[in-house]
């Protein structure tokens, strides 16, 4: 496992237990609540929304020209959000490291 996966792998790992710990404490609804409670946080989630849909568009052509079905990130995105660009990378790095390994 090279460096870059490690640390994708870790960031992913601790921003599913920061997403499980904020369900846990205020569930789906309450996430939701929060981000429309003032202007501020509404423009957090805009700002959010922006960031995921512009790694949507970026996994569509990096995963056309590495040949890696993005879809199923897309996807993910679409539900969950930074997930589907963190599985994304793992992925396309994990495909990396197998390249090299057989090059």
């Amino acid at each position: 496992m090279n460096g870059r996966v490690a640390l994708v792998a870790l960031v992913t790992i601790a921003f599913g237990a920061l997403t499980a710990h904020a369900l846990m404490d205020v569930g789906l609804r309450g996430i939701f609540a929060a981000v429309t409670r003032d202007a501020g946080a509404v423009q957090v989630f805009v700002d959010l929304a922006i960031a995921c849909g512009l790694a949507c568009i970026w996994m569509f052509f990096d995963g056309r020209r590495r040949e890696l079905n993005p879809w199923p990130f897309i996807a993910l995105t679409l539900l969950a959000g930074s997930f589907g660009p963190l599985l994304y990378l793992l992925r396309r790095e994990w495909n990396r490291g197998e390249t090299t390994a057989a090059a």
